[in-house]
């Protein structure tokens, strides 16, 4: 039965933000005044901002049900309907005044970190002078322009959704891997060797007392602590950013994964004498901290995924109220 009552939305922070822009755009629309007779295109746009706030409210404040709960959390489709709405209410409300140009600063600097400096509708609006075209025509430009900001920035959205989904995914599959090897290994000690030998030194192997089930499972555990030691290096370094969605926890469960994966396969590399004549393990107490060694060394490999995930979140950060550019 709880399954088919709707559930309340939980406090996050992209509804707080959402919340706290729909309400400025609330107050400006009230700012705005009793509507001029004459000007029937600006009561349309009072009207779209009206609606467009509902659809925001009802976004943000929606119950469902504990399934729908996940397939909304997959999909994303309310975050990124709630951000939609509210950029065309935002723009509706300033197309809606007639002194929108008065924010013509604000808006040319808004619509310049989203559009190349070869966009025509950013080169339309860059070159709009006041008084120039009719009422009309200036509201077309400018509404044109930050559509196009808008745009972009709520594609940025989808792009990163699509992102969180493909390292929810890898994750999945790291973690499957890491369970069968661990399995596989305590089910048939031996069948995957973390002993360490050669013939100028004595077999090593992680528990010091000869194969053992646990062996898979030991090195996968300090390979995953090595990982754990780039995953703070990480969350050190990481910007605050206000995107619907958060990365930096996935970011730092497939280091962990991929830690305890390459723990393994370095220890089978050492045992197979693929490093002879370079790296001598001579002890336990060494072979445990080569584990730990390799499953930090995995930050080589996702240092390229920490890079895109970085450029993919600076394009999809929220943009700020378009007043604040003023």
């Amino acid at each position: 039965m709880g399954d088919v009552v709707a559930r309340k939305p939980r406090i996050t922070d992209w509804r707080l933000v959402v919340q706290s822009r729909l309400d400025r755009v609330r107050a400006d629309l009230a700012a705005l005044g009793p509507p001029d007779p004459l000007d029937q295109e600006g009561q349309r746009w009072r009207e779209a901002a009206e609606q467009q706030a509902a659809v925001v409210e009802d976004m943000i404040t929606r119950g469902e049900s504990r399934w729908r709960v996940v397939a909304s959390w997959w999909s994303g489709w309310h975050i990124e309907r709630a951000w939609r709405s509210l950029h065309e209410a935002e723009i509706a409300v300033v197309a809606a005044g007639s002194g929108f140009l008065g924010r013509l600063p604000g808006l040319k600097a808004r619509v310049a970190e989203n559009l190349d400096e070869d966009d025509p509708r950013r080169r339309a609006l860059e070159e709009l002078r006041p008084g120039e075209f009719p009422l009309p025509v200036e509201r077309e430009i400018v509404v044109d322009a930050l559509r196009a900001a808008f745009d972009a920035s709520d594609f940025a959205h989808a792009g990163s959704r699509a992102l969180r989904n493909k390292l929810i995914a890898t994750s999945v599959v790291l973690f499957a891997v890491n369970t069968l090897l661990g399995a596989v290994g305590f089910a048939e000690p031996g069948m995957i060797p973390m002993c360490v030998g050669s013939e100028k030194l004595p077999t090593v192997c992680p528990s010091g007392r000869g194969p053992t089930g646990a062996d898979v499972w030991l090195i996968q555990v300090l390979g995953a602590f090595g990982a754990v030691l780039s995953a703070v290096v990480l969350l050190l370094r990481r910007r605050p950013s206000l995107s619907p969605y958060v990365m930096v926890g996935y970011q730092a469960m497939i280091k962990v994964l991929l830690g305890s994966a390459l723990a393994v396969v370095g220890v089978l590399a050492l045992g197979a004498g693929v490093t002879t004549g370079l790296i001598a393990v001579a002890s336990q107490a060494a072979l445990l901290v080569w584990a730990v060694l390799l499953g930090y060394g995995q930050q080589l490999a996702t240092r390229l995924l920490d890079s895109y995930t970085d450029r993919v979140m600076d394009q999809a950060r929220p943009l700020p109220r378009l007043e604040e550019q003023r």
